[in-house]
């Protein structure tokens, strides 16, 4: 009996997943959706919830390795490397430092406003076609400065915002900060506050209502680990812990395991991991007005739910050194004086993979084996924000037609 031929194969079952699928199903494709833990079970679960689209400033920003010494010296830091991990990151580290030369970082900047822009309208197609708008709360960020000084080491980024069209706020009173969110420690005397930004209620429930809407829609989704990838001149051939199955195409966003697979088919690409902690605790003892970073500290505040989520920073640790849930505490310790009238008691510790390349920018494009195989993975922090647009652009890629937007600056072939 001849093998059956599926259409087309996505691999990750996340944010990216999800929504890759559900878009190749609006135009006409039948995909399988396959992944090894099930929906949104990874990184995807626990995330802040926000969709950030005035973030597009890359981590390697100029001058960031003067103060990569520091990394090493403080395990609990906003940004750190263990030292366990040190050595094997080094390549990476060195991509990293050349991606922040003034040069490689302007051209950054710009290639991730473009696709921001083309993601925030996307998210909105695909909100009014498949969402459910009670699942999105519009309630802006604040972004929290101690001291004159640190806020003006920010203001040419406020700048570039308010130049790229995107509306800001700059506060500079912790009156004015208390307008907006009561019960900040006065030491944040200014802010810069984005009202454009917005959070979904939970990204797990996020993605899991894209997937009901793609099964419901005659989708099909399999669990399975995939061993290994090759392709032949007419079809894709995929071994997993089930068997073996063949496509036409095969669309790759497995998150953190992406390069892997990557591998296999004899693209190497410097994906690490930027290790994120968060506390989710079920019930909020303040109103949250507004999703809260404190920028110097790398950590957020976030409404999940009926409760609160603290979480962030980066740790380049990559996939099996063991958590270090001290850093999560750390983040709790901090909310719990930046905010002194929060009780944060029975929180629940997470953490989760950020993929993550040297420039911050994702890889959205065709293997080197063809565009039987798609690549779209590795976009850090921001996986969640640009899920809608890059399923667009995947189901483009797909139908070999033109991309909304100019894909030079995200191939793999760029490292």
């Amino acid at each position: 009996m001849a093998k059956q031929v599926f259409d087309i194969v996505v691999i990750g079952a996340g944010i990216i997943g999800v929504s890759a699928a559900l878009e190749l199903q609006a135009r006409g494709r039948t995909p399988l959706l396959i992944d090894r833990k099930g929906i949104a079970a990874e990184t995807s679960r626990g995330n802040a919830g926000a969709f950030a689209f005035s973030e597009v400033e890359p981590l390697a920003t100029p001058g960031i390795m003067r103060r990569a010494p520091k990394w090493l010296l403080d395990p609990l830091g906003p940004l750190s490397i263990p030292p366990a991990y040190a050595l094997k990151i080094a390549p990476w580290m060195l991509k990293f430092w050349r991606a922040s030369w003034a040069d490689r970082y302007d051209d950054a900047v710009a290639a991730q406003t473009r696709l921001m822009q083309h993601c925030e309208a996307a998210f909105e197609r695909q909100l009014a076609r498949f969402g459910d708008p009670k699942m999105i709360r519009r309630e802006g960020q604040l972004e929290l400065y101690e001291g004159a000084q640190d806020f003006e080491r920010a203001r040419p980024k406020w700048q570039r915002r308010a130049d790229l069209g995107i509306a800001v706020e700059l506060l500079q009173d912790p009156d004015q900060i208390a307008k907006i969110q009561p019960g900040l420690s006065r030491k944040f005397t200014h802010a810069g506050f984005t009202p454009g930004w917005f959070n979904t209620t939970d990204p797990q429930k996020w993605a899991e209502s894209l997937a009901r809407r793609y099964l419901d829609q005659g989708g099909a989704y399999q669990d399975r680990d995939i061993h290994d990838i090759t392709t032949t001149s007419n079809r894709v051939e995929i071994i997993s812990d089930r068997g073996s199955l063949a496509a036409k195409q095969v669309v790759i966003c497995a998150g953190a395991w992406s390069h892997k697979l990557a591998a296999k088919i004899g693209d190497t690409i410097p994906l690490e991991t930027e290790r994120g902690y968060n506390t989710t605790f079920a019930n909020a003892s303040v109103e949250l007005k507004t999703h809260l970073t404190f920028s110097a500290h790398g950590f957020v505040i976030s409404k999940i739910g009926s409760g609160l989520r603290i979480g962030g920073a980066v740790e380049l640790g990559g996939l099996d050194l063991p958590p270090n849930y001290r850093r999560a505490e750390v983040l709790v310790d901090k909310a719990k004086a930046f905010m002194p009238g929060v009780d944060l008691t029975d929180g629940t510790q997470w953490m989760g993979y950020r993929p993550s390349l040297p420039d911050s920018l994702p890889v959205i494009g065709p293997s080197g084996a063809g565009d039987q195989i798609i690549y779209a993975f590795g976009h850090g922090h921001v996986g969640l924000t640009q899920s809608a647009g890059t399923a667009e652009l995947v189901a483009d890629l797909a139908a070999r037609t033109k991309p909304a937007i100019d894909l030079s600056p995200f191939v793999a072939a760029r490292f």
